[in-house]
């Protein structure tokens, strides 16, 4: 595509904004010229402070502007699926935050009809664009460690999300740990084959009125033969604790800690030192660099290092880790 990519963001929570934000004013290729939200205060804000051209309440607005080449969706999971859908026989370019869709059955559907339309379709697995992260995969690949033989997740939110985003996201295995099971497939360089699950509510009673929970753990069998352990947690009040970990037959990769500033204290009761607070400080680099790939891709007619395919694949697992939880049994992946 020549010239700037004109994109229009649906969905201006704290992530959404983000995203608007580092489109009009950090990648130099791309131009926000509408921005979308229910709340016609939020829109109409957004746009005042960031110099947006337009603002609606009305996500067709969006769809439907023959000027628009691209759609960022920052919305509730379930309304994911209709608004790709919209968007992709409207011939826009999607960049969608995970999961694809709320059900496998809606994210195959997408998978054809991205292939069907030629759209571009990036979904928002931040975690691929985080320098460690993307210096782990270059280790692997390079053969570092090995072979990788055990993949390890810790996925620790310092605390719920409210009731009301509880109600609409699908559950701890959809919502928080789909972004470890993407990480493993990522990681292993290969498909998880089968998983066991588990969970309980220890913080968070109103959970178990969605049939979630609060604490989880998921294993993982690959169909390479290794093996690994996803943790979800939504009760780590000390900070946002997101790790990662590869056993090699060579050599083991850890990836990320709890340090928020190289520094340490030390006084009469002992050093320590401060905690990433939560998920925005932690990947503020990899959210801007995931969007400037987006970005590129439609520029030079790429495919995006994290596809819809991709989407579905770590959407198929999750789905399997929350039957496993259901059935106490070990689940194959679809």
């Amino acid at each position: 595509m020549q010239g700037d990519i004109r994109c229009a963001a649906i969905g201006l929570g704290r992530l959404g904004y983000w995203h608007a934000e580092n489109l009009h004013t950090k990648i130099k290729s791309a131009k926000l010229v509408k921005v979308a939200s229910s709340r016609a205060e939020t829109a109409e804000r957004v746009a005042r402070e960031l110099g947006v051209e337009a603002w609606t309440t009305n996500p067709d607005d969006v769809f439907t502007d023959p000027d628009i080449d691209a759609v960022i969706l920052s919305t509730p999971t379930d309304t994911h699926a209709r608004f790709l859908k919209t968007a992709a026989l409207h011939g826009k370019h999607i960049f969608v935050e995970k999961p694809i869709a709320k059900s496998v059955e809606e994210g195959r559907e997408l998978v054809r009809l991205v292939e069907e339309t030629g759209i571009t379709c990036q979904v928002g697995f931040m975690r691929r664009f985080d320098p460690a992260y993307a210096e782990a995969k270059k280790r692997i690949n390079a053969g570092d460690i090995g072979r990788p033989i055990y993949f390890k997740g810790v996925s620790r939110d310092p605390v719920s999300p409210p009731e009301a985003y509880i109600k609409h996201s699908g559950g701890i295995f959809l919502d928080l740990a789909v972004h470890d099971f993407d990480m493993a497939r990522y990681l292993m360089g290969s498909e998880v084959r089968s998983v066991r699950s588990m969970g309980s509510i220890q913080l968070h009673a109103f959970m178990g009125e969605y049939g979630d929970v609060d604490q989880a753990l998921t294993y993982l069998n690959f169909e390479s033969g290794a093996a690994g352990d996803v943790e979800s947690s939504r009760n780590a009040g000390y900070g946002y604790d997101i790790r990662g970990e590869v056993v090699g037959t060579e050599g083991t990769l850890q990836i990320g800690s709890l340090r928020h500033h190289d520094l340490r204290i030390l006084g009469p009761k002992g050093s320590s030192h401060d905690i990433i607070p939560e998920f925005a400080t932690k990947f503020k680099d990899a959210f801007l660099l995931e969007m400037t790939h987006f970005i590129d891709c439609l520029r030079h007619g790429q495919k995006p290092s994290c596809t819809a395919i991709d989407g579905l694949r770590a959407l198929e697992i999750a789905q399997a880790a929350a039957d496993a939880f259901l059935s106490k049994e070990e689940t194959r992946v679809l």
